[in-house]
């Protein structure tokens, strides 16, 4: 019966196995047939392999049973993490995680096969990863790993981090997808369908040691509107006009406002073109060389609400045209419903080479260059205005290198693993902004309005070992030494002039210390502590602007971000799954937040003193019962600002965006060989978006609300390679908010072809 049960536990923890060396160890003393039987399903990196935090895993066939579109709907319903995904399509899908909020894009890493996708260049909704250079359906695995507990990755892994892994073709092999999706939505005086359709197609073959691996994906999504306008409140003059159409509401924070129309209404145009060369000079070495390029083309158009008395839309009332509300005048600019597009074209480069040096020896390597030759915005004054802006930004990118050498001493019967690496990143934000005579047409941009720009680098050495000092006992200790440096900051705006920055140095240690205990055959306890510093972003030190509805004030004094970040976690098998229980704190010193209030302002500052506690319960169970899969989270967090020299109204309250609860389900039930459905469930407690709290009426436009929400999904395999599927998310049309408004009810309909 012992050996059963091992059985059990060692196929269901197979992915979590890496992150509890232990365990493993004490299933081969047990029984080394199962742990072979169980090790060969694919390599990882010493990222995760030594990483003593808390794991999850998603894989891509279990991705198969829920509503993805864009590769980041793959991990929505893994503990804790949050993805803050408006609409399909969505550019600025930032990660939030059981310590960090929708406003922290910093505090998150995302990689594929080794490679940075994180956008680092600034730390807020504006700087996502780039999702779009991995397509979904070429996804073997992602891991999610919680906290900085590791000394191989930066600070910015404080909330998670996402390793993606595609998958190596061993024969031809190809994957055809074809999406199309509706949504019927309606708030305020919108009424409209956001509806699109995407198709991708992944594959590749082998020849020998060669391996070809391809990745093509067409997008074509109109969202709901991201923003509702309001009109402004007149604190002089005289006149109205009888005008309708518009509502009378209050903001989170109970002030009346009139909200005249929508906003910021997105018609994306995507594609992805993506190519992985890699050969294997033996069983244990392999260079692997990507190239992925991701275009967009986006218009963006608005909707006024206003109606004169004769029946007309109206897009503007100033002077004696303004609103009447409660005998207080309003008034419209005429640049509220100003539409504008953009194009953009991004470009990875990346090689990557592993190889076992000896036997005792492996190197580990990445590097990639990530471009943006092509960076146009434009807006225009006014909907009828020929006149307008247009921003550049393509001489905007970063680049990243990352060596591990791992010693693992007489062949790991000494029981230490040692890992010691180099790393190198380097930043560099370029963005000027110019009046044009024609906004459609960047050649007749006239005077420079704004001007950004700067550079970031950090260089860090770091040494990390896995010392199995007793049978049932394992310590991993680490420290990380970093250097980081800003330089050639330049910020112009008409209003300040040209202002050239002081370069800036600054450095860090961080160490890590990790102890873990195999307590029984199916349990284990592990104690993490890791320190780390997440240094300013070049757009938090660099990007001053004023647009037509948003003010952005940088600091190029801002500090380093300097964490403490604590976790206990026990693992082991529970009812013929495996269960987690994880108890947390990070406290955060000079915490560097860029938030937007009411007023469009986005600020980047240093807050003295956060702290976050919490607990986390995750469950997984591949087959908790005949033809069921189950996969459940609970997070609780207890967030708290400490200290706050720049806003004493904000001691004693939540930490922007964390909620109190977090939860997730997911359910897959397989009816027959051909049947399967699934039910999957968020939900998302009590949190605020102003640092002093005063945003007690969330479920609102620019509120944080909590939120429970369902979706499912029903597919048929109807032919040998070939399956439908039909699904809906947001089953029952919750409306929530995220500041912007999350989706309503969305219908997804699929064809999906492996061959």
């Amino acid at each position: 019966m012992k050996t059963l049960r091992l059985k059990q536990l060692a196929l269901l923890i197979a992915p979590l196995l890496s992150s509890s060396p232990l365990l493993a160890a004490n299933v081969v003393e047990d029984n080394t047939k199962e742990l072979a039987e169980m090790t060969v399903r694919h390599s990882r990196p010493a990222t995760v392999v030594q990483n003593p935090s808390p794991q999850a895993e998603v894989t891509g066939e279990q991705a198969r049973n829920m509503n993805v579109v864009n590769t980041e709907d793959i991990v929505k319903y893994l503990p804790s993490l949050q993805i803050r995904k408006r609409y399909i399509g969505d550019r600025n899908a930032i990660i939030a995680a059981r310590t960090t909020g929708t406003v922290q894009s910093a505090r998150s890493l995302v990689y594929a096969d080794g490679l940075l996708l994180s956008n680092l260049l600034g730390n807020s909704f504006a700087y996502p990863a780039r999702w779009n250079l991995v397509g979904s359906e070429e996804i073997d695995a992602v891991n999610v790993l919680y906290g900085p507990f590791s000394a191989l990755l930066p600070g910015n892994s404080a909330g998670a981090t996402i390793l993606m892994t595609t998958r190596k073709p061993v024969d031809v092999e190809a994957h055809v997808r074809i999406q199309a999706f509706s949504q019927p939505y309606k708030l305020y005086g919108t009424d409209m369908t956001a509806y699109g359709h995407q198709e991708q197609a992944s594959g590749g073959f082998r020849i020998g040691g060669l391996t070809v691996s391809l990745l093509a994906n067409h997008l074509d999504s109109r969202g709901q509107p991201m923003s509702f306008a309001t009109a402004t409140r007149a604190n002089s003059g005289a006149g109205s006009v009888p005008y309708s159409g518009h509502t009378v509401d209050r903001d989170p924070t109970g002030a009346q406002r009139v909200i005249v129309g929508a906003t910021s209404i997105d018609h994306t145009v995507q594609d992805v073109g993506k190519i992985r060369l890699a050969y294997d000079f033996g069983p244990e070495s392999r260079l692997a060389f990507t190239f992925g390029e991701w275009r967009n083309d986006s218009t963006n158009r608005a909707q006024s609400y206003l109606k004169d008395a004769a029946g007309q839309t109206v897009t503007s009332a100033t002077g004696t045209s303004a609103i009447l509300v409660n005998g207080q005048r309003y008034t419209v600019a005429a640049s509220t419903f100003a539409p504008g597009n953009s194009e953009t074209v991004n470009r990875l480069y990346g090689l990557t080479f592993d190889s076992r040096l000896a036997d005792d020896w492996r190197l580990e390597s990445a590097f990639s260059l990530y471009q943006t030759p092509t960076d146009i915005s434009r807006t225009a004054s006014s909907p009828t205005a020929a006149t307008g802006t247009v921003t550049f930004s393509d001489g905007t990118g970063w680049n990243n290198a990352d060596l591990r050498l791992i010693w693992k001493p007489n062949g790991g019967k000494a029981g230490h693993t040692v890992t010691a690496g180099l790393h190198h990143d380097a930043y560099t934000y370029d963005y000027k902004k110019y009046n044009a005579l024609n906004w459609l047409n960047e050649s007749s941009k006239s005077t420079l309005t704004n001007r950004n720009y700067g550079r970031t680098k950090t260089q860090a050495l770091f040494i990390q070992d896995e010392w199995k000092f007793a049978p049932r006992f394992s310590l991993i200790a680490g420290v990380r030494q970093e250097k980081w440096q800003a330089t050639g900051g330049e910020i112009y705006t008409p209003g300040l002039g040209q202002n050239s920055m002081r370069d800036r140095e600054e450095s860090g240690t961080s160490p890590k210390l990790a102890l873990a205990w195999q307590a029984t055959p199916d349990w284990m306890l592990r104690a993490s502590l890791g320190k780390a510093f997440r240094f300013p972003t070049v757009t938090e030190l660099y990007q001053t602007e004023s647009t037509n509805t948003t003010t952005r004030i940088s600091d190029p004094n801002l500090k380093p971000e300097k964490i403490f970040a604590k976790d206990l976690t026990a693992e082991g098998a529970v009812g013929g799954g495996v269960l987690r229980l994880s108890l947390f704190e990070e406290i955060v010193r000079d915490a560097l937040y860029s938030f937007t209030d009411y007023s469009l302002v986005t600020r980047n500052q240093n807050i003295d003193k956060l702290r976050v506690r919490g607990a986390e319960v995750a469950f997984v169970a591949p087959e908790v019962m005949r033809g069921l899969d189950l996969t459940a989270s609970l997070t609780y967090a207890r967030s708290k600002v400490l200290e706050n020299h720049l806003n004493p109204a904000s001691v004693g309250k939540w930490v922007v965006r964390v909620p109190d609860w977090r939860a997730s389900l997911l359910a897959v039930y397989r009816f027959n060989d051909q049947l399967s459905g699934s039910l999957g469930y968020k939900y998302s407690g009590k949190q605020y978006n102003n640092a002093d709290n005063s945003d007690q009426w969330p479920d609102t436009f620019g509120g944080n609300s909590s939120f429970s929400t369902f979706d499912a999904k029903v597919s048929y395999r109807f032919a040998k390679g070939m399956t439908a599927a039909l699904g809906v998310d947001n089953l029952t049309n919750e409306k929530y908010y995220a500041f912007h408004p999350y989706p309503q009810r969305t219908f997804h309909g699929e064809i999906r072809v492996d061959y």
